[in-house]
């Protein structure tokens, strides 16, 4: 008789210590935020770094021994940047998870389905021709009014072909994100000339505007969307079934799937408005997250926020080594990297209708 069974894999491991593993990635995040603030044209020694964060978290706790330009460096303009990319890669990752379960698409991702250029063509609008009429809440708004604008259209024009081929809401939200984006690039040609510049790397995705008055929105939107998220793990993992199977266990699966929708919708803009497009991460995290942990929303959603903002710091710390100093945009090392893993999925996925 084979024993083999009774030895636990590492997927049996990890299911029994999930608040072990939460807690390695969270150690594993602030380690990598700290290297990243450390990285760029002026690098930074690590206990710089955590002396310059605790001086000014701190008043008086440290000594100070580095001038005030590495000062400037780490508090103003590097340590905002870190938050916000672990902040947007971990509502991409959220968005991408939870689209997954509520179209029951293995390809749903903000940016396939259009969402991210939605959400882009509002802050366009918001920049170069309303103007800051809400003031610091203009872009975020605008951003989420688009985003959800797109969310309806994309939904609507995959549900006019009445098929359920697993793939049509991403051909549908392809061919919508090309008409978005291009009524994006209008609105930039129509705009001023003297803000294109700075409009079109934002639209390639980038960290490197961050402030600290401007990480209340996409933060906000992360704990407040990720904690409905969590909270209706269950849910989410009755949509992977099916709306009927959704249905006969109590859950309106119409209903929460519109509320997904602009839970979803909330998060991209949020992060849009603050990184620009930044693609693919809500398709690769909850993938591999999957892999590893099962397909339990009670594990995948912790998991894929955590890994996705691990991720995207990572990917900003490349982004800025490759030439320095100049800053590569974070949409291209993102779009690298997911597009070749987009289609290892196909390949293992070519079997779907």
């Amino acid at each position: 008789m084979s024993h083999r069974h009774l030895v636990p894999g590492p997927r049996h491991w990890l299911l029994h210590h999930l608040p072990l593993l939460v807690a390695g990635l969270v150690l594993l995040l602030v380690l990598t935020m700290a290297a990243a603030v450390g990285v760029g044209a002026v690098g930074i020694p690590l206990d710089v770094v955590w002396g310059v964060i605790a001086s000014h978290l701190m008043p008086g706790s440290v000594e100070i021994a580095w001038s005030p330009g590495r000062d400037n460096i780490v508090w103003e303009v590097r340590l905002p940047r870190v938050i916000l990319g672990a902040t947007v890669g971990a509502s991409l990752a959220l968005v991408g998870a939870a689209l997954q379960s509520v179209t029951r698409n293995p390809l749903a991702d903000p940016h396939l389905l259009g969402i991210s250029s939605g959400a882009a063509l509002g802050a366009i609008i918001a920049l170069l021709h309303t103007g800051m009429i809400l003031g610091l809440a203009t872009l975020p708004f605008f951003a989420f009014v688009g985003a959800l604008v797109t969310t309806v259209i994309v939904v609507g024009a995959a549900g006019l072909t009445r098929s359920t081929s697993a793939g049509r809401l991403v051909l549908a939200g392809v061919a919508v994100s090309f008409v978005i984006t291009s009524a994006g690039s209008l609105g930039i040609f129509l705009g001023d000339p003297r803000a294109a510049h700075t409009v079109l790397f934002w639209m390639l995705g980038g960290l490197g505007l961050a402030q600290w008055n401007q990480l209340l929105f996409p933060l906000a939107a992360l704990f407040g969307c990720g904690a409905y998220l969590l909270f209706r793990a269950r849910y989410l993992n009755a949509m992977t079934l099916g709306d009927e199977s959704a249905t006969s266990l109590g859950i309106p699966a119409g209903r929460f799937r519109l509320v997904v929708f602009i839970v979803c919708a909330l998060l991209t803009g949020a992060a849009v408005a603050f990184s620009g497009v930044i693609s693919f991460v809500g398709l690769m995290i909850p993938h591999i997250v999957r892999m590893v942990a099962g397909g339990d929303y009670r594990r995948v959603l912790p998991l894929s926020a955590l890994v996705g903002a691990v991720f995207l710091v990572l990917a900003d710390m490349l982004a800025r080594i490759v030439i320095p100093p100049q800053d590569i945009p974070i949409g291209v090392i993102t779009g690298l990297i997911g597009g070749v893993f987009f289609l290892m999925l196909l390949r293992r996925n070519r079997g779907m209708n």
